[in-house]
């Protein structure tokens, strides 16, 4: 019986045992679930904070996207600006700018120094045709000598007894032989000019030619026909005599008249003190001066000089020839003028190139500085631009190649 108690109090007391440990597990369990639910109720919390920092967060990095891509196409933009500006330095562009600059300076010179080189030329062949062309007209006064001489013959008959008729044969063969040496009325001579003697009378000269260095020929004709046509038609040596007597008088006759009338002493005149007398007819003045061997020398003494057609040819020809030199000289001068204007402009022309050259080169070395500016050192634009790239922007264009290898190259050095 006491065994049975005993059993039943241990079974009443192991039951007691496990009931309280079973509170004191529920106690537990409740404790730690209390917790769990407030830890978990505190990650809520905490999660939804961090949901919101998050969401905050994205806003802020989609803001910064949106800001770095403006960024981005801004840089992108301004650094094309700036190439283009500096590339355009060294462009086809501006090549043509400066080609057109220098042609604008070379035109003026090249305009010169082609007036220049046509003046020396034409100087050349004018000189070669005039020696030429001299040739040509000594061949064709010596023609022109013969047929005055026939015309004189052949004219005598229709001339005879009218002084003044006579007067203008001789003064138009005059001018027709000064024409055929190469002078120009008007400009190498003058005829029938006004001038004044010291009482004022007025005296008009034949022909007056025009030397350099303002100097004068007088040429003045005289004709004495009548009596040489009637030695040419005498038909006896009686008659003969007299005809050549009568004509060597009239020659003596114009020549003092000529002498009389003191030609170099005309006011406005400088001309030696000779007066040249023109005999049209060449045969009736070598038929007086073989005749009479003093006639020259006696008309010398009273300043005339008894010239036919084949004499004055030498003078003209020599007169023509000094104007063909003073033509020359002339040219030569106006050579050596426009050579000096040519000189002056080529100096302002080296001039002008100097500053082109020296606006090349301050182009250059500004081109090479904005280079270097946006290609060296540590965090280069160049550099950041790429890095952009490499970050996921979105790019269609790249940069040119000379340019990254130049910061490529600066990272090497």
């Amino acid at each position: 019986m006491e065994f049975f108690i005993i059993i039943t109090l241990l079974l009443v007391g192991f039951v007691l045992i496990t009931l309280q440990i079973r509170s004191n597990a529920q106690k537990t369990n409740n404790s730690n679930n209390n917790k769990l639910v407030q830890q978990i109720i505190d990650l809520k919390s905490k999660l939804s904070a961090k949901e919101e920092r998050i969401k905050i967060l994205n806003e802020k990095i989609k803001d910064a996207q949106e800001t770095k891509k403006e960024t981005e196409e801004r840089l992108t933009k301004e650094f094309e600006n700036l190439a283009n500006k500096i590339l355009d330095l060294n462009s086809e562009k501006f090549k043509k700018q400066n080609k057109e600059q220098i042609d604008t300076l070379l035109s003026p010179l090249s305009e010169q120094i082609e007036k220049f080189k046509k003046k020396v030329e034409d100087t050349n062949e004018k000189g070669v045709e005039r020696n030429a062309m001299l040739m040509q007209k000594i061949i064709s006064l010596e023609s022109l000598n013969n047929k005055l001489s026939q015309d004189a013959i052949n004219l005598a008959n229709a001339l005879k007894g009218d002084s003044k008729t006579q007067g203008d044969w001789g003064e138009s063969r005059l001018e027709l032989l000064l024409e055929k040496s190469g002078l120009t009325n008007g400009v190498h001579f003058s005829t029938q000019a006004a001038y004044k003697d010291d009482e004022g009378k007025l005296k008009k000269p034949d022909f007056i030619i025009n030397l350099p260095e303002n100097k004068h020929l007088i040429i003045d004709s005289k004709v004495s026909l009548t009596a040489y046509v009637e030695y040419y038609n005498a038909e006896d040596e009686i008659t003969e005599q007299q005809a050549i007597k009568r004509h060597i008088d009239s020659i003596k006759r114009h020549y003092m008249e000529l002498s009389d009338k003191d030609y170099p002493n005309l006011y406005g005149i400088n001309t030696p003190d000779h007066v040249l007398m023109f005999v049209p007819n060449e045969p009736a003045l070598m038929l007086a001066l073989n005749e009479d061997k003093n006639l020259y020398l006696n008309a010398l003494e009273k300043n005339i000089v008894l010239v036919s057609a084949s004499t004055l040819l030498a003078t003209l020809s020599t007169v023509a020839s000094i104007w063909k030199q003073e033509d020359q000289k002339r040219n030569a001068l106006d050579i050596a003028i426009a050579g000096g204007k040519l000189y002056d402009k080529f100096e302002g022309f080296v001039q002008d190139l100097l500053k082109v050259g020296k606006s090349l080169k301050s182009s250059t070395d500004s081109y090479e500085d904005a280079i270097s500016k946006l290609t060296e050192g540590r965090g280069n634009i160049i550099k950041k631009i790429e890095n952009l790239k490499d970050l996921g922007a979105k790019t269609k264009k790249s940069l040119p190649p000379e340019i990254i290898d130049r910061v490529n190259q600066d990272e090497d050095n």
